[in-house]
């Protein structure tokens, strides 16, 4: 089997939890590829996510390595288990790596936990907002790399409307509920659709007002996307120039407790829809 090219988050991600795997059973690559009747750059690749694994090997080595947490190992067999490209590599010519991992990520989420400084969620977005926001991007786009930036971050929300959507908390300040990309009308538009997205089961959105004060890492967006079980869960942050992903566990308490504090800042539910409801009538 040759090596893949380009490996995607997700399957560096399952590559780096067997690597962990084998770590915490003390044994070096060398050891373990002895251990299991490997090659030790097979084995270096797989964790690399360079090559493939099926489940049935996920759960060899996984006994070989003598590790404890059965729902851990099914969570990766299950990983290795996925072998159908998703939609967002239609646009892997197009757009950024960071996009399209992104949108896999949300793909098998089995929650999520937002955080926006100055801009609204991704998964929230109107088509106009969503094209007003790229056309502020240095350089700008191009026309035809604008519509494709357009159209992956329009399919993106089709997360939400899937059989067993995620259960989505969105905690958005008052500092994005306020900017107005596109123009009043469009950002008028932009918080309606926030109120008509609150009405779903599995959204709820919160706001955070200047009132609130400071919270942890208030400079910073994130995604904290819960995974199949709690080691793998990942934390999606933006920045100016793209996006970064974390799965330390020491990342991931941290981010724990910084949106649990952030929360406990925000306005409740219904409280929030009022609020977007005065900001939008005065828009």
């Amino acid at each position: 089997m040759p090596p893949r090219k380009a490996p995607t988050a997700r399957q560096r991600r399952l590559g780096s939890e067997l690597r962990k795997i084998r770590e915490h059973a003390g044994l070096s690559l060398t050891h373990a590829a002895s251990l299991l009747g490997a090659d030790r750059t097979a084995l270096s690749n797989t964790e690399s996510g360079r090559f493939g694994v099926s489940a049935d090997r996920v759960r060899t080595w996984a006994g070989h390595y003598e590790c404890p947490d059965v729902a851990y190992v099914e969570a990766l067999a299950a990983m290795a288990a996925e072998r159908i490209n998703g939609w967002w590599e239609d646009y892997r010519r197009d757009l950024t790596s960071d996009a399209l991992d992104l949108a896999e990520l949300e793909h098998h989420a089995a929650g999520i936990r937002s955080v926006q400084i100055m801009y609204m969620p991704g998964l929230l977005q109107t088509e106009d907002y969503v094209r007003a926001v790229f056309s502020e991007s240095v350089p700008p786009p191009s026309p035809a790399r604008q519509r494709r930036q357009v159209s992956h971050r329009l399919k993106r929300r089709d997360v939400l409307d899937r059989a067993d959507p995620p259960a989505c908390t969105f905690l958005i300040h008052e500092a994005a509920l306020r900017m107005t990309y596109g123009g009043p009308a469009v950002a008028r538009a932009q918080l309606n659709n926030l109120l008509e997205q609150s009405d779903r089961d599995n959204v709820t959105i919160r706001a955070i007002p200047f009132a609130a004060g400071g919270f942890p890492y208030a400079s910073s967006s994130a995604h904290y996307v819960y995974g199949a079980v709690p080691q793998l869960d990942t934390v999606q942050t933006d920045t100016a120039t793209g996006s970064g992903f974390l799965d330390a566990e020491t990342s991931l308490e941290n981010w724990r407790v910084a949106l649990d504090r952030t929360e406990e800042k925000s306005l409740d539910p219904s409280s929030s829809r009022d609020f977007i409801r005065k900001i939008a009538k005065n828009v």
